[in-house]
């Protein structure tokens, strides 16, 4: 559901229209949303700089650098520090949705996509690096900070492939560039 899925939709679909295929209307399937980064990191920082060595020390070096080109890489090594937390259940803090809840809730999409696709059908979803992880941790039965580490190793542009066929759910190829022949397409964020 975000500008840049659709607008990525977009795009495909003109290409496949210029190459000759057909496209159906998307379906806007709110729940493959990402979660709220910001958020996270905006209500887990204050209580875990108390609690955390690591997480303090992190914050002071992303805040003492928030102003150099460092800060970029400072603070995803602070996010991935929380989010660590966030993943783990370990908090349960209003306005911040659980990993639990997250997954839940992309599985929920994942099986409308499934009873909705035609037989023998294909459909392509456009979305982040947080749903497609929960998914891959649905068809693997990954913990929770297994699934999360998928996150930081996927590529901007990439696609991963899932087959289903009455119950089964499995991953068949995670995180595919061939498209992206070019070096310097190939991005984290």
């Amino acid at each position: 559901p975000a500008q840049r899925h659709r607008r990525t939709c977009e795009i495909a679909a003109e290409a496949l229209r210029q190459a000759g295929g057909s496209v159906p209307d998307p379906v806007i399937v709110d729940d493959v949303d990402e979660f709220d980064a910001a958020t996270v990191l905006r209500r887990l920082v204050p209580v875990l700089v108390d609690r955390d060595q690591e997480v303090a020390r992190l914050y002071r070096e992303f805040r003492a650098s928030e102003d150099s080109p460092e800060a970029g890489r400072l603070l995803q090594k602070l996010f991935e520090v929380v989010a660590r937390h966030w993943a783990s259940g370990e908090f349960d803090i209003p306005e911040v949705e659980s990993w639990e809840n997250f997954r839940g809730r992309v599985s929920r999409a994942i099986a409308c996509i499934r009873a909705n696709a035609p037989k023998s059908s294909n459909s392509v979803v456009f979305t982040s690096g947080g749903p497609i992880a929960a998914t891959i941790s649905l068809a693997l039965d990954l913990a929770p900070r297994h699934a999360l580490e998928l996150i930081w190793v996927s590529r901007n542009g990439s696609y991963s492939e899932f087959l289903f066929s009455g119950e089964r759910f499995s991953l068949s190829s995670y995180n595919s560039f061939p498209h992206l022949d070019e070096r310097e397409l190939l991005t984290y964020r």
